[in-house]
């Protein structure tokens, strides 16, 4: 089932989320409900409070990546198959050189910036069976890595704009506010008058 995006401005998406257990309510039915809300949307990742809950889960699918030509091959190869589900995680170290890249995000849709992050990362997460894992991860996998992961910690990539980029962004930010934007998937705006 499609869920609807929360857009810009909704409080979920600045709650530090909870954990959950093993028995969390119909959380095979969530995980592929949010897969299929990701690939409806044309994104390479999603997180629970986009889809209003603020819990600490996201979804991972970088399958578009591998088609770009900028990349190695190998690095393609890669991203072609990483798929993956993301609970509990919490990011154990972060290193390297800061690099930039544009990214953007399905609930902040018409906004593009180049946001500065670390290229390699140490992550511990359980999978969508409860295993536990301790993996490394570099490159295109990171950063989408780390941005959902910015989004169950409440931040926003908007957040890592310097304040120019911020004001010159404003109005668009305020129009994903009030419902003024029309991506096409679905998404629940928090100001949104009338319809």
């Amino acid at each position: 089932m499609i869920l609807p995006i929360v857009g810009y401005g909704d409080p979920v998406l600045r709650k530090e989320c909870e954990d959950i257990t093993p028995d969390y309510p119909q959380l095979n039915e969530l995980i592929n409900d949010m897969f299929e809300t990701m690939n409806n949307a044309y994104g390479v990742g999603l997180a629970a409070p986009q889809v209003s809950l603020p819990i600490r889960l996201f979804v991972i699918d970088t399958a578009p990546f591998g088609e770009d030509e900028d990349l190695s091959e190998e690095e393609r190869n890669f991203l072609s198959k990483f798929k993956k589900v993301f609970i509990n995680a919490r990011i154990l170290e972060e290193e390297g050189k800061e690099w930039a890249f544009n990214e953007g995000c399905l609930s902040i849709p018409g906004v593009r910036e180049d946001v500065y992050r670390k290229p390699d990362i140490t992550i511990e997460y359980f999978d969508e069976n409860f295993n536990k894992h301790t993996d490394k991860y570099t490159g295109f996998a990171a950063r989408v890595i780390q941005h959902e992961y910015d989004h169950i910690e409440g931040i926003l990539f908007t957040d890592k704009l310097s304040s120019l980029k911020k004001k010159l962004n404003g109005k668009r930010l305020q129009n994903i506010m009030e419902g003024k934007v029309f991506p096409d998937y679905k998404m629940k705006f928090i100001n949104k008058k009338g319809r």
